[in-house]
C-alpha cells in the first residue's frame, strides 16, 4: 500500500510531523494486512463449518461440475442441437454370489437360512382329489435373538465294590462357577462394540424381550472378568504388530469418567497400530496425546511409520530404526479446503494428486504384487511428483503464509521427504486410510454411550476394537469368534494363544 502522505501535498508539515504519520501510516498498514488475514481466516473457518453441516462427504476431486446438480440455464438463449449418434455395446458379465433374481426382481434367498415350513391346504377339498404339484412362496421373516438355558445334567453312579462315585465333568465355563455362557458373553460384547448398544439398553432389550432383569452391576462384573479372560490374546497380539516392519499409526479422543474431574470428562485418547501386511490392528489406550504413549508402545519396534503430519511423532524418526512415512490424504484435504480461498492454485495440485491415486487405483484393480506396483509407480507417478515438487517451490512464495492455500503449501512441502518415501517399496501405501478406517468404530461408539467409566474400561474397549477390527480385516464373523475363543482359551496352552488370532482363526 502506497503512503497516503505526500511532502508535495503537505509542504507546510516538520520533518518529525512527516516522520511521525509515516510511522503510523506503516502501523495503520499492517493493522490492514493483519485484519486482512484475520478475515480471510474467519471466512474459511465459516466455510468449513458450513462443508462440515451442507456439504459432500466424498474426499473424491472431480475437477468438473456436480453432474447430479440441476442448472438452470437462465437466459441461455437457444442451443443448437446436436447431432447424435448411437452405437450399440453388448457384453458378458458374471452375476455376483448370492444375487440372483427370480420374479418381480426379488432375491434368491440364501439356503443357509433355516426354513420353517407351513403347510396351507385348500379349505374345502372334493373326494378324490389328487395331489398334482405345489406351489413354493419364501418370506424372509425375522424372530428377534432369544435367551436360552444350557441345563446341564450329569447322572451320578455308584461304582460296584465300593469304588466310588462316577459322575461326568463339567464343560470349561468362560467365568468359572459363574452362569454366563460364552455365546451370551459374546453377545454382550459385539452389540456394545459393534452394534454400538450401551449395556443398559441391553439390559432393557433382555427386559422387554425374554422377561428377565439382569442388575447392571452383574453385566458390568461378566465384561469386566471376559476382559481378563482375554487379556493375554491380547499382549500376544500387541507383540505380533511390533513384530512387523511396517505399520501405519493414528489417535482418536475417547471422553473417560475419572475422580480428578467430578462432573467433567477427561480425555484420553485411542493410538491404534495397523499393519496393512499381515491385516492386524490394535488399539492403545493413552491418558494423553503426548509422545510416552507410543513411545512406550513403540520401544522395540523397527520398521516403516507411518502417520499423518502431527507433530508428536517427528521424534520417532531414528536412522536404522524407525523410518516415517507421510499421508498424502492429509495434504489433499488441506488443498481440498482451499478451494474457496485460491480455486485455481487448489485445483492445479488437486488434479496432480488425482493424477496419483489413479496410478493406485489401476494398481490395486490389477491386483499387481509389491514389486509390480513399484515398477508402475516408478513409470506413472515418479514425474507427476516431480512436477508436483516444482510447482509447490514455485507458489510457496506468491501466497500469503498465513493463507489457507499458503499453509497447505507450506504443511506439504514440510512433509515432502515423507510423502515420496511410499515410492521406495511396493508394499507402502499412498495414505493412512486403512488405519482411518478401523477407527470410524470408535467414532460410532462415542455418539452412543458418550464416555467410557474409567481409565481401565477404555483400555478394554481398546482390546474388543483390536479384535473385532482383526476379525473385520481378515473376514471372519465376530460373534462367531468371540463365543469360540471365549470357550476355549481357558484351557488353550499359553505358547500357542496365536492360534486364536483372526488371522489364523478355525474352529
Amino acid at each position: 500500500m502506497e503512503s497516503i502522505i505526500d511532502k508535495h501535498i503537505a509542504p507546510e508539515l516538520t520533518s518529525e510531523a512527516f516522520t511521525l504519520l509515516e510511522e503510523k501510516n506503516k502501523a495503520l498498514e499492517k493493522k490492514v494486512n493483519e485484519l486482512t488475514i484475520n478475515n480471510l481466516y474467519l471466512k474459511h473457518e465459516l466455510e468449513k463449518l458450513k462443508r462440515m453441516i451442507f456439504g459432500a462427504k466424498s474426499e473424491r476431486y472431480t475437477g468438473g461440475e456436480n453432474p447430479a446438480q440441476l442448472a438452470l440455464d437462465l437466459d441461455m438463449g437457444p442451443q443448437p442441437t446436436k447431432e447424435t449418434i448411437r452405437e450399440s455395446i453388448t457384453y458378458n458379465r458374471e452375476k455376483p454370489k448370492g444375487k440372483e433374481k427370480i420374479g418381480h426382481g426379488r432375491l434368491v434367498l440364501p439356503a443357509q437360512l433355516p426354513r420353517h415350513p407351513i403347510v396351507l391346504e385348500p379349505e374345502t377339498l372334493v373326494e378324490g382329489a389328487r395331489k398334482i404339484g405345489e406351489e413354493i412362496t419364501e418370506v424372509l421373516d425375522y424372530t428377534p435373538g432369544k435367551l436360552i438355558v444350557n441345563k446341564y445334567i450329569r447322572p451320578k453312579y455308584a461304582l460296584p465294590e465300593e469304588q466310588g462315585i462316577a459322575i461326568a465333568e463339567m464343560p470349561s465355563l468362560p467365568i468359572p462357577k459363574g452362569n454366563a455362557g460364552a455365546g451370551l458373553l459374546a453377545h454382550i460384547i459385539i452389540s456394545k462394540f459393534v452394534d454400538h448398544l450401551p449395556f443398559y439398553r441391553q439390559l432393557q432389550q433382555f427386559k422387554r424381550q425374554d422377561e428377565i432383569e439382569i442388575a447392571p452391576s452383574t453385566i458390568n462384573g461378566w465384561f469386566s472378568q471376559s476382559s481378563r479372560l482375554l487379556e493375554p490374546l491380547y499382549d500376544t497380539l500387541k507383540k505380533k504388530i511390533i513384530e512387523t516392519d511396517y505399520l501405519m499409526a493414528d489417535e482418536t479422543p475417547i471422553p473417560v469418567l475419572t475422580q480428578d474431574k467430578p462432573g467433567a470428562t477427561h480425555k484420553g485418547y485411542h493410538w491404534v497400530y495397523y499393519s496393512p501386511v499381515t491385516k492386524l490392528v490394535c488399539f492403545d489406550y493413552c491418558k494423553g496425546r503426548g509422545r510416552e504413549g507410543p513411545s512406550a508402545f513403540l520401544k522395540d519396534y523397527s520398521g516403516s511409520l507411518q502417520t499423518d503430519g502431527y507433530a508428536g511423532y517427528n521424534s520417532f524418526e531414528q536412522p536404522g530404526k524407525i523410518k516415517l512415512l507421510s499421508c498424502m490424504a492429509h495434504a489433499r484435504r488441506k488443498f481440498e479446503a482451499s478451494l474457496d480461498n485460491d480455486p485455481d492454485r487448489a485445483k492445479q495440485m488437486l488434479l496432480l494428486m488425482q493424477d496419483l491415486y489413479a496410478v493406485e487405483r489401476c494398481a490395486r484393480e490389477q491386483g499387481m504384487d509389491a514389486t509390480a506396483r513399484k515398477s508402475l509407480r516408478e513409470e506413472k507417478a515418479m514425474p507427476v511428483l516431480t512436477k508436483m515438487e516444482t510447482w509447490l517451490k514455485a507458489n510457496h512464495e506468491q501466497v500469503l503464509p498465513k493463507s489457507v492455500i499458503g499453509g497447505a503449501i507450506s504443511y506439504t512441502l514440510a512433509l515432502w521427504p515423507r510423502l515420496v518415501r511410499y515410492m521406495e517399496d511396493g508394499r507402502y501405501e499412498i495414505d493412512n486410510n486403512l488405519v482411518e478406517n478401523s477407527i470410524r468404530p470408535v467414532a460410532l461408539g462415542r455418539k452412543n454411550y458418550l464416555f467410557a467409566g474409567s481409565h481401565e474400561a477404555a483400555q478394554r474397549a481398546a482390546m474388543m476394537y483390536s479384535f473385532i477390527g482383526s476379525c473385520k480385516l481378515n473376514k471372519v464373523e465376530p460373534f462367531t469368534w468371540f463365543r469360540d475363543v471365549l470357550s476355549r482359551i481357558s484351557e488353550h496352552k499359553a505358547n500357542r494363544l496365536e492360534e486364536l488370532l483372526p488371522q489364523n482363526y478355525c474352529k
